[in-house]
């Protein structure tokens, strides 16, 4: 039977644009795996894969217009946005290729003998290594960021791990160009071009984290599919890591003060946010606590002044058209639930932008309410309007995982009065990352970032954004008593690599 062809679609449109490959079959995944494995060696000198990094980032930017105007085509997310993607994209790669110089995340430890502890320390010297092979899936939402030159990309290669990329249906022709890039800034610096794989088809991503070589994976999309992913990496004769991120509702609590003092800004702020990329961003606000009373009700004023003013939009493909479409008619119909500006569809080809409202309290018990306590992908968010701060609070104690939660405080609430230090201490286990005044959309490409929490949210405890997304593919070994003529470069006394590291107890940089 021959290979399902692989078409790249216009999202405006709906129509096939042309066809860019066929489906991987199970014997071409096995290639594309095997040969990232035998790219390993040429990795293990961290300056040549510091310079392929960079030079990945250079080979990107100047390609820019081209990759830009292909994206665009495939994804309807515009010049504007698609550009400053690619820039931050760009900017992550030297990011690790700067981590990659400094080698601080190699973790150096060395212990010398003392037969004083108890019990005696023997000579032990620690650091990490490479896991091996990544599997990386790709996101429709970020055709850049998370795709084939993003995140779990550039942190594994910086880790010295070969990837092979199951390309997201929703781009695949730039997915092509891009793989096609990077394997030219690899021969730059010697390295095959298996270091950086590429297949596409729903069955060659089984494939993949099927296959015994492939020592990790990064997911980045549903939790459907994030979670058959997650299963079959544990089903496996070896298990093996999945680091995956599968849906967030990212929840905002406004306070009653906070209302009091600036609705409007809120409200406007809120619209922004939740409308941003047509609601596609993994971290948009999609349940808002708001105060019942005269507050709350100038936000909603607020709020529906904005979400009205914004245009209708298309979304990434049609099947997420469909999917928003009924998911937020379903949601509508529930009891006491209104629709002060109804979202839906916009178009043939797009949808409208549009919040509901609803008391707390429905949210508060179990039942069927629960399903406005599911993430809707797309322009719309959901306001539960509480009567007191027990039925907020009953509200957040119903809430899964999550990557965000936000809470809008007054001046003096932020200034260290009221219940803001709660409110906070609250909103820590829901989520990775906590914001005070601010919206969760926008995700710093940052040491100190985290975009990563709870399940379902993600399935491990690591960031996938932020220097420290290379730990997920590393793994500690350490070498007891072992000669110093034996041991790694890495571990020696006299440092040749002139690394950071930790040496009797003493941190020396």
């Amino acid at each position: 039977m021959a290979a399902a062809p692989v078409w790249s679609v216009d999202p405006r449109t709906g129509k096939q644009r042309e066809q860019v490959a066929t489906e991987a079959t199970a014997e071409e995944v096995d290639t594309a795996v095997r040969a990232a494995h035998a790219a390993r060696g040429a990795l293990a000198d961290r300056t040549v894969r510091a310079a392929f990094l960079r030079s990945a980032a250079e080979r990107l930017e100047g390609a820019r217009d081209h990759l830009v105007e292909a994206a665009d085509a495939e994804t309807a997310l515009g010049f504007t946005r698609l550009t400053g993607e690619l820039a931050r994209t760009c900017f992550q790669l030297r990011a690790f290729a700067t981590l990659v110089d400094e080698g601080a995340f190699l973790d150096v430890v060395i212990d010398h003998p003392d037969d004083t502890a108890t019990p005696p320390i023997p000579d032990l010297r620690r650091y990490k290594v490479p896991l091996g092979v990544v599997a990386v899936y790709a996101a429709s939402n970020f055709p850049f960021a998370f795709s084939v030159p993003g995140g779990d990309t550039a942190s594994a290669l910086a880790a010295g791990c070969p990837v092979v990329v199951k390309a997201h249906p929703d781009h695949p022709a730039l997915s092509e160009l891009v793989a096609s890039l990077l394997r030219r800034a690899a021969a730059e610096h010697g390295i095959p071009d298996g270091v950086v794989g590429l297949v596409h088809g729903l069955d060659a991503g089984i494939e993949l984290i099927e296959h015994p070589l492939v020592a990790a994976a990064g997911f980045t999309g549903s939790v459907r599919g994030g979670r058959a992913l997650f299963d079959a990496a544990a089903a496996r004769p070896v298990p093996i890591p999945f680091h995956g991120e599968l849906g967030s509702l990212n929840p905002v609590v406004v306070t009653e003060a906070a209302a009091a003092e600036r609705a409007e800004a809120i409200g406007a702020g809120l619209a922004g946010s939740m409308t941003m990329g047509v609601g596609q961003f993994c971290v948009k606000p999609g349940l808002v606590l708001a105060p019942a009373g005269e507050g709350g009700d100038r936000l909603l004023k607020s709020l529906t002044e904005a979400v009205s003013d914004t245009g209708s939009g298309v979304l990434l493909d049609h099947r997420m058209r469909d999917n928003f479409v009924a998911g937020v008619a379903e949601r509508a119909q529930l009891p006491d639930v209104d629709s002060p500006v109804t979202p839906g569809a916009g178009g043939e080809h797009s949808v409208s932008p549009g919040f509901l409202t609803v008391p707390a309290a429905r949210l508060a018990e179990e039942g069927g309410y629960d399903l406005l306590l599911e993430e809707c992908f797309g322009p719309v968010t959901v306001v539960a309007r509480y009567e007191d701060d027990d039925e907020a609070r009953a509200v957040l104690s119903r809430l899964p995982g999550n990557l965000t939660a936000t809470v809008q405080l007054s001046e003096a609430e932020a200034a260290g009065e009221g219940r803001g230090a709660e409110i906070l201490a609250e909103l820590t286990p829901l989520a990775g990352r906590v914001l005070v005044n601010g919206w969760p959309t926008g995700v710093a490409v940052a040491p100190a970032q985290h975009h990563g929490g709870p399940y379902p949210a993600t399935t491990s405890t690591s960031t996938s954004v932020g220097g420290t997304a290379i730990e997920r593919w590393l793994r500690p070994v350490a070498y007891q008593n072992t000669p110093e003529a034996l041991l790694p470069p890495e571990l020696r006394d006299d440092n040749p690599l002139r690394l950071p590291r930790r040496y009797d107890g003493r941190l020396e940089r």
